[in-house]
């Protein structure tokens, strides 16, 4: 199996993808899987012998490991894979010797299983990809689509290796700055938060059964996220010239500060892998679509990781496009055509916009130490958890269950 090939010169696909992480592996998984005749292509910057390499951990929905399942990779992750059995949210200023417990989701199922999975990047990168490039999707890395050309019947690319080659359709999944979003002339609403989200892996002496924690502070919240073992992976949000100074720092005072916020309930804390930090802030296309060009993923909608639903609505998008396409192959229709496009940018974009406008409120009304607003915000954490009903609708929110769900992720195939 090869990781890798160069685009050969003048070559046609019905489905070109720029971008080889989650969304772009799973979309190219997807439609192969339901329709193996359909010609499709991924082009990423990087060997794809390197994705087992990815030092990361994603918070996956019960919907979505539906998804990894019906696609058939998901009996492959799961045995390296946690549950998040539990979670409990806490607010609280930095400096306080204890943080009340506001809200907990503990036992709580969707038809007998985990609202959600911890799975390690490099588990589930590798499995799309072997399982993509089993099908017969062609993979274009190390290579980027430099630019694009739109005719009336294909889109043609221009690989940044000097190659050229046709789609019917080509989709954007490179990532929140999306090169190919601005050439295609869409628009974004974007600001930053000012913060940034420092993501490492540490290690502690107690089990964590599984409990998964969101501490609200005034800088962001500190998520703690269990890992297989005595692991957990954090989502740390800072201002950003705190982040940055942590991240530059020695190991000495990082773990200092992480011990201020992670506690000592676990037992000793220890750094356990490299840590990162990226900027935050909220980014929504203004169109999805344009004929024979369509986005996915953070190319979307980059928003904050408070909710931890940005991984979860790019799956989201890869089963509703899927569905579009695969539909309208059925139909003879043109995947590439603006009318069967538009359907996915009316099944997606909404959603969207939603989530983006929730988090964003979540963080503004969060991330302070507003007197006031901690009143009223610990109010209604306490009522939620008084509520088992408005509870029950959080966790299927958060298990990926709310609303109408392309097929991919109620389990069922396209």
């Amino acid at each position: 199996m090869s990781m890798g090939v160069s685009a050969t010169q003048g070559q046609h696909f019905d489905v070109a993808i720029a971008g080889g992480g989650y969304v772009g592996l799973s979309l190219a998984l997807a439609l192969k899987q339901a329709d193996p005749a359909m010609a499709v292509a991924v082009i990423d910057p990087k060997p794809m012998d390197t994705l087992g390499k990815d030092p990361r951990a994603s918070a996956i929905a019960a919907a979505a490991s539906r998804m990894l399942d019906q696609l058939g990779i998901w009996s492959e992750i799961r045995g390296r894979a946690q549950p998040i059995n539990e979670m409990i949210v806490t607010d609280s200023r930095l400096r306080d010797a204890v943080r009340p417990v506001y809200l907990t989701f503990s036992g709580d199922r969707e038809a007998g299983e985990p609202f959600a999975h911890m799975v390690p990047n490099g588990v589930m990168l590798p499995a799309l990809h072997a399982a993509a490039s089993g099908l017969g999707v062609e993979f274009i890395a190390p290579d980027t689509a430099r630019d694009f050309s739109i005719g009336p019947d294909r889109v043609t690319v221009h690989t940044g290796s000097g190659a050229t080659l046709t789609a019917s359709l080509l989709v954007a999944a490179d990532g929140v700055k999306s090169r190919l979003r601005d050439l295609a002339g869409i628009r974004t609403v974007h600001w930053a938060y000012g913060q940034s989200g420092i993501v490492t892996t540490v290690r502690h002496e107690r089990p964590h059964n599984g409990r998964a924690e969101e501490h609200f502070l005034p800088a962001g919240p500190f998520a703690i996220l269990p890992l297989p073992g005595n692991r957990s992976s954090l989502v740390w949000t800072e201002r950003t010239a705190d982040a940055d100074r942590l991240v530059r720092g020695d190991d000495f005072t990082f773990e200092i500060e992480l011990e201020r916020r992670f506690g000592l309930h676990l037992g000793k804390v220890e750094l356990d892998g490299p840590r990162h930090a990226y900027p935050l802030g909220l980014t929504l296309a203004r169109a999805y679509v344009r004929p024979r060009f369509a986005l996915a993923g953070d190319a979307a909608h980059g928003i904050h990781p408070i909710a931890g639903q940005g991984l979860n609505m790019g799956f989201k998008d890869v089963a509703a496009l899927a569905e579009v396409l695969v539909t309208a192959r059925r139909l003879g229709q043109d995947v590439g055509a603006l009318d069967v496009l538009e359907r996915y940018q009316a099944w997606r974009r909404f959603d969207a916009f939603q989530m983006g406008v929730v988090t964003d409120v979540l963080n503004r009304l969060f991330s302070n130490d507003i007197d006031i607003l901690r009143g009223i915000r610990d109010l209604g954490l306490g009522l939620v958890d008084r509520m088992p009903r408005l509870k029950a609708g959080f966790i299927r929110e958060a298990a990926g269950f709310a609303g109408p769900a392309p097929r991919l992720l109620a389990g069922e195939p396209i």
